[in-house]
């Protein structure tokens, strides 16, 4: 991946989004700055053709031909709009007027609108390409530039540029995703633009001010954006914390120890963030089918030496939930130290960088397989023998695509898969429902987590993928 992190020294930024604010009727700043914004001032860093100093220009070109990238930043800016206020003008005819300054003479004052200032919680904005970085002197040229941008939009809103191919730390965890459907439209480089800037300079050169922006339309190009706020049609929810547990849990334990983390959850959530939305809980929850929280055990399952113990846990959020509740239900998470119950006692920390334990790993659930097989058993919705049309309900109701083929069993299907007994399954006085072990496959890969059956908001149905 590139990545070009944009730091505002001050935390605002102001800039005209589409030429309006001379009007005075721009009520809401760009936000977020444009790539093409940016582009265009890592071109006025070092010029281009002879003007270019500390580089060649080709690493422009390489850049213009990128993607529309991903853009992190924080989705709800304070905007506010700036007073007009008057100011002198630079240029004075020696004609005495109406408006002369009595501190300037014969200079006239000339009304100026600042337009919108955008005040965001996180000062960092992060433009994201999952492309291979280019070569390193194609790097170092788009590096050297970055360090001699001073400033984003107007001058009162100096940055701090970096080039970097990994995602700097306190970047947002909202992002802005380019998608055909989105609900945003942000102005993006496209190839051929530094040729556009070129002649638009030596226009500026010939003519003055009188060369404006406005007369190179071909320098407009918008890319459809999804921002973080806007539910995607496609979205089937998202992990928003990874944990591991130390020591490891047996797998029987699975029903205690996913009531003691949504226990944990809900009490934090309570303390930091005031009192749960109804998708943590359920309580007076008005929707239906899956849109809830999932409190998950990740076990060792799926390879000759698995023993089915639980080494990590994960909350899951539905498609329901806006940036705001999965922002808090990942603080709240991620605080939790600890897990103390009847015959547990474990603590627990956010997943880092370490592959192993395999079983905490996101990438250990995530997939894309076509073939999916019970780690703990599923929880049937319906009494009676499960067949194919029952998994397709089960899969319809947890957000999934419809499976083609099916098959269930009584005793797990790969080694480690948790062999549980009706006490560990049913919660006390709640009605008995039968469980089994079961293997999905569906047309075309499917990516994970995959969890299906009544019991999913508690961790029963959590699936792994296999290979064919």
């Amino acid at each position: 991946m590139l990545a070009i992190s944009v730091e505002f020294l001050h935390g605002t930024f102001r800039g005209d989004p589409d030429g309006t604010a001379v009007t005075g009727r721009l009520t809401r700043g760009e936000w977020p700055p444009s790539p093409a914004r940016l582009f265009a001032a890592l071109v006025a860093a070092d010029g281009t053709r002879q003007a270019s100093r500390v580089t060649d220009g080709r690493e422009l070109a390489w850049l213009e031909r990128l993607p529309p990238p991903a853009i992190h930043a924080q989705p709800d800016p304070w905007h506010q709009k700036l007073h007009p206020r008057y100011v002198v003008e630079h240029v004075s005819r020696g004609k005495p007027t109406a408006t002369t300054h009595h501190e300037y003479v014969a200079r006239k004052g000339l009304l100026h609108r600042p337009g919108v200032r955008v005040a965001s919680r996180n000062p960092l904005v992060v433009y994201r390409w999952d492309v291979e970085p280019p070569d390193a002197m194609t790097l170092d040229s788009i590096g050297r530039r970055a360090a001699r941008v001073g400033y984003l939009g107007t001058s009162d809103s100096p940055v701090r540029v970096r080039v970097v191919t990994e995602m700097p730390c306190g970047a947002a965890v909202e992002v802005f995703v380019p998608d055909p459907k989105g609900n945003v439209r942000i102005s993006v480089p496209r190839p051929g633009d530094v040729g556009v800037m070129d002649r638009m300079y030596d226009a500026w050169q010939e003519r003055g001010a009188s060369a404006t922006r406005s007369q190179f339309a071909t320098l407009l190009h918008f890319s459809t954006y999804r921002s973080p706020g806007e539910r995607d049609e496609t979205d089937r929810g998202e992990v928003v914390a990874w944990m591991r547990l130390r020591p490891a849990i047996s797998g029987r334990r699975i029903s205690a120890v996913t009531a003691l983390f949504k226990d944990a959850v809900l009490s934090r959530h309570q303390r930091l963030h005031g009192e749960p939305p109804a998708i943590l809980h359920g309580h007076g929850f008005a929707g239906s089918g899956y849109e809830l929280a999932r409190y998950l055990a990740l076990p060792d399952v799926g390879f000759p030496r698995s023993r089915g113990r639980i080494h990590g846990l994960a909350l899951w959020l539905p498609p329901g939930s806006d940036h705001v509740q999965r922002q808090q239900a990942r603080d709240t998470a991620l605080s939790i130290d600890g897990l103390v119950g009847r015959g547990i006692e474990a603590s627990v920390e956010p997943r880092g960088d370490e592959k192993r334990p395999w079983a905490a790993n996101p990438r250990r659930w995530q997939g894309p397989s076509a073939a999916w097989v019970t780690a703990f058993p599923v929880i049937h919705e319906r009494r009676g023998v499960p067949s194919l049309r029952e998994a397709v309900r089960w899969c319809r109701h947890a957000g999934l695509p419809e499976p083609v083929a099916f098959r269930s069993r009584r005793t797990p299907l790969i080694p480690g898969a948790v062999d549980l007994a009706p006490t560990e399954v049913n919660r006390p006085g709640r009605p008995a429902l039968p469980y089994s072990h079961a293997e999905l496959r569906f047309a075309e890969p499917v990516r994970g987590l995959i969890v299906v059956g009544a019991g999913r908001q508690r961790g029963f149905g959590l699936c792994a993928p296999v290979d064919e």
